[in-house]
Order: C-alpha cells, then structure tokens, then sequence
C-alpha cells in the first residue's frame, strides 16, 4: 500500500481547500494539452481530479490513465476513466497508440524518470509528444518542500511563517524526489526528444499562490509549477 492509497482522500481535499492553485495548475496543464496530439495518455492521473476539470471546464477528454494507488484509481473511474494500475517503470506503454504521454505532478514520484522516457520514446509514434508537468527543485516550492521532508514535519521553526495555511499533506511530501529543470530537460534530450519548450505558472510566494488564478505563462524562470513539452 502506498501513501497515496492510505491518504487518497487528503489529496482532492489539499486541492479543495487550495482552489485558486488547482485551478492555476489545471490551466496550466490544458494550455499545454490544448494542440496536443490525441490520444493522451495520463501517467499518475491520481484521482482524475485534473482530467475531470479539463474535460468539464475545458473541453479537453482525456480518459486514459496509470495510476499505482488503486486508492486513486478507483476514483479515477467514477470519474469516468479508464485506469491501469501500475508504476510509471513497470507499465507497458502500447507502441503508437497515444500521440501524447503526460506526467502531471508525477514525475517527482518516478525513481527512474530517464528509463521511463526511453520507453515513452520507444512508444510514442514520430512527432509524438511528452509532458513533465511538476514543481521543480529549484523553485519555492521545490526549496520549502524539501526543507519540510529533511525535517519531517511542517511544524518546524524553520518554515514557520513560510508555508500556507494548508501545505501539501506531509506524507505526500515525504516520498517525492523533485528534480531541477536542468536535470528534467537532460533527460529528455537523453531520451532522444527534440522540439523542448515551457510554460509556467504559481509565479508567487507559496504563501500568496492560492489568492488567485493565474493564466499561465511562457518559460520557465520564475513559476513553481512548470510544464515541459518534447516531441520525438
């Protein structure tokens, strides 16, 4: 069992109680998915939550799914997915049935995210696409989670002051191994992608993020969720 099967409810309540932030990432997610070659395929779609609001909100369908908590998975379904329970490592990615692949908010929770890419590779058809969607190492929020995981609690005089009023569930914090941007689009270049680009969004202090939606924007420099696009 994993964390996210124990705690899968606290996941869509973080999102409920921070719903600017969610609705600042969804947009930021459906920017990049807007001419995104179909099928998508979503890699960690945990509860479909994202799916969910593109499809009702966005007119984006994206209804297949690999998810590992069965937790998450279940919910996925009851909204209206259709879900392989499995890790990013272990699934087996059907050769030339998707034109896009996206990780969103799951590639920090993939061991080996350069093994997964060479597989994505492998499976997506010539001008196929890929998309890293997550909060890099070096951002805010990268740099306040990581200080939360190396003591392992929120309740620490360091971050006091620091975090919002509802940070992201401890135990969700605790498991992930978020990588720089540098790092993210090494990989893909390793993998054998071309064509990189970025969006980005949450562009203020975790602790203002959730007062309002953001419209995201181009690059990479300032955002604390980022969104890499490659093609093969």
């Amino acid at each position: 069992m994993t964390s996210f099967d124990k705690y899968a409810s606290e996941y869509d309540s973080w999102f409920c109680d921070n719903h600017n932030v969610l609705m600042s990432e969804v947009r930021l997610v459906a920017a990049t998915l807007k001419d995104a070659p179909g099928p998508v395929l979503s890699v960690g779609c945990g509860s479909g939550l994202f799916e969910m609001i593109m499809r009702e909100n966005f007119g984006i369908n994206v209804t297949d799914g690999v998810e590992p908590s069965e937790g998450m998975a279940e919910i996925a379904r009851k909204r209206g997915m259709t879900v392989a329970v499995a890790t990013a490592e272990d699934f087996d990615y059907p050769a030339g049935k998707y034109g896009t692949i996206i990780f969103n908010g799951s590639p920090s929770y993939i061991t080996d995210l350069g093994f997964v890419l060479d597989k994505v590779y492998a499976a997506l058809p010539e001008g196929g696409r890929v998309i890293l969607v997550d909060v890099p190492k070096e951002s805010t929020y990268g740099q306040m989670y990581n200080l939360a995981k190396a003591v392992g609690t929120w309740d620490h005089p360091l971050l006091e002051g620091c975090y919002p009023m509802n940070p992201y569930p401890i135990e969700f914090v605790k498991q992930a191994n978020w990588r720089t941007t540098a790092e993210k689009l090494r990989l893909l270049e390793n993998a054998g992608f071309c064509g990189l680009s970025a969006m980005q969004t949450l562009t203020t202090h975790p602790l203002y993020s959730n007062l309002r939606v953001e419209e995201p924007q181009e690059g990479y420099y300032r955002g604390d969720y980022v969104a890499i696009s490659a093609t093969k």
